[in-house]
């Protein structure tokens, strides 16, 4: 089964489907297939290393930052599917170019999550969110990028590791494909993905304890204690880049945090670009998502570059986080 053949089918679940949401990914996949390809040539050609200038986030741009958010816009620009896109690397909106025609979805996408681990050969990927536009016509607007997870159409990313895979919802289930390089085809590898309800991993930045509140510092204490009734200790697991912490999260159980702290109050991970989608895989998949006091897909975002806390992962875990934030704020002395 490949992807291509799974997204058709999916699409003939709906007679009133016009195949331009099977475009839109097909375009995606692509898009997929060429940011693997120079991942997997970093080192043998001169694309490590950064631009020199820095994004809307304050944050340098590898090469292979720049490559990605290209190569995913002009993909993405001509085929008639999308009004407008935003990416994680611009301050604005993108919009389509006015020679080409304007469709019903917005895309959001983060090109190259865990770039700071590029040079490192260390897993990363990309993210992105599809939602129908709420204008009427003609060129996409702000307010179509500015819709909570839980309008979105579908959500997925593409993890460049050990293989490269393609793992995506459109509200029926999460299924992950493999790149298979002898045929330059995602091949079915993962059907039906579904998250434990329960893990015994955690997995957080703790070299940022210093910077975190009681609060954050009581939960990661409590996961780190000994108590073989509950199942702990739970092991931290870390790899430093979002979209790879997650996926090892969604095979087996878990939760990943990234908490407000000192110098994020507002929370660092991006909620159009990162959460959001990623809460959409979760909660398809069985698991969580909240920002401590609220589920992620509740979440109506004011501004484009909207940052958030995230807690996600195993729906027994997450709960149990959102829990001691509870107490905390119910009893400030805790």
């Amino acid at each position: 089964m490949t992807l291509e053949r799974h997204i058709i089918e999916g699409e003939h679940q709906h007679p009133e489907a016009t195949g331009e949401f099977t475009a839109l990914l097909s375009d995606l996949a692509l898009a997929a297939k060429l940011v693997w390809r120079e991942v997997t040539k970093a080192g043998l050609v001169d694309i490590l290393g950064t631009t020199g200038r820095t994004n809307i986030q304050g944050e340098v741009v590898k090469k292979l930052d720049a490559f990605a958010d290209e190569t995913i816009y002009k993909m993405m620009d001509h085929g008639g599917h999308l009004c407008v896109m935003a990416s994680e690397e611009h301050e604005d909106i993108l919009q389509i170019p006015p020679q080409y025609p304007k469709g019903k979805y917005v895309l959001l996408y983060d090109p190259l999550d865990g770039s700071a681990n590029i040079d490192a050969n260390i897993t990363i990927g990309t993210i992105f969110g599809i939602h129908r536009r709420i204008s009427p016509a003609g060129d996409g607007t702000l307010e179509d990028c500015l819709q909570p997870g839980n309008k979105m159409v579908a959500a997925g990313y593409i993890l460049y590791g050990s293989s490269t895979m393609f793992v995506y919802s459109t509200g029926s289930g999460v299924h992950g494909f493999t790149l298979d390089p002898s045929v330059g085809e995602f091949i079915l590898s993962h059907e039906n993905m579904m998250m434990p309800k329960k893990g015994n991993t955690y997995s957080i930045n703790e070299g940022n304890w210093h910077k975190w509140n009681d609060t954050v510092k009581r939960f990661v204490r409590y996961l780190k204690e000994y108590d073989p009734a509950t199942g702990r200790p739970y092991s931290l697991r870390y790899i430093g880049t979002l979209v790879a912490d997650f996926h090892r999260t969604l095979l087996y159980g878990g939760i990943f945090m990234y908490p407000p702290d000192k110098e994020h109050p507002e929370g660092k991970l991006r909620l159009n670009y990162e959460a959001a989608p990623l809460a959409f895989i979760a909660e398809q998949a069985g698991g969580a998502a909240s920002n401590g006091t609220k589920r992620i897909l509740d979440v109506a975002p004011k501004q484009l570059h909207q940052r958030t806390p995230l807690y996600i992962g195993s729906s027994e875990d997450v709960a149990l986080a959102v829990k001691f934030i509870s107490a905390a704020s119910a009893d400030p002395e805790r």
